[in-house]
């Protein structure tokens, strides 16, 4: 069975915009849910900010890998659940060079990639899980495009927020979250570190700036 639905549109350039200077990390300091913690960037130093476009294969059939760039818009990310199969990679240069073609944000893979060094010539930013030379087919069993996927035990919803870079990857879901005001607080998160690394500095400790010394009192 193959399912194919419409590409989502629930996050503002305005928000795409702020996002792009906030850091996963920063988000990491006021909540726990929406991490995805054990991919890595194939590139790095790099940022990115984007909406979600969701596929979900079986362990052998990428037909739906190859379909979802049909529908992706410039900038879109595309997250695709492998069903935990870890062994097999459904992404390689030719797949690589149509998100390259097609001007997509990155690609998310909770599984394998291929031909490791000629996708990091295209420079498509891709986060993924292992390198395999074993790979998915075209098959016609089955996929699923723009359906809700989970990776990391952590849900991804097409039309989601996706902010990934060196540490990590955050999922937002702009129906249930303020990303709104998440972000403007995570804005003035960063604001406020330059100036306790201005306090730093000056030489005062920073368990002093953060309070933690109250927690040693009489000790």
């Amino acid at each position: 069975m193959f399912i194919l639905n419409k590409r989502v549109s629930k996050v503002s350039d305005e928000i795409l915009n702020l996002y792009k200077e906030v850091c996963p990390s920063t988000i990491g300091h006021m909540q726990d849910c929406g991490f995805i913690r054990n991919l890595k960037p194939l590139h790095s130093g790099k940022k990115l900010v984007g909406t979600a476009i969701t596929v979900r294969i079986p362990h052998l059939d990428s037909t739906a890998v190859h379909k979802v760039f049909d529908i992706v818009n410039e900038g879109d990310i595309v997250v695709i659940d492998t069903n935990k199969d870890y062994e097999r990679a459904p992404f390689g240069e030719l797949v690589c060079y149509m998100a390259r073609h097609k001007k997509v944000g990155g690609v998310i893979i909770d599984g394998c990639v291929t031909d490791l060094n000629a996708i990091k010539n295209l420079g498509v930013n891709v986060w993924y899980r292992n390198v395999s030379a074993l790979t998915t087919r075209i098959k016609g069993i089955e996929g699923s495009i723009n359906v809700p996927i989970a990776i990391d035990n952590v849900v991804i919803n097409p039309g989601d927020l996706i902010i990934a870079d060196d540490d990590g990857i955050l999922v937002l879901n702009p129906d249930i979250d303020n990303v709104e005001e998440l972000g403007k607080r995570a804005i003035n998160v960063q604001i406020g570190e330059i100036e306790t690394k201005a306090k730093i500095d000056k030489g005062i400790p920073l368990s002093e700036i953060l309070g933690a010394n109250k927690y040693f009192e009489g000790l």
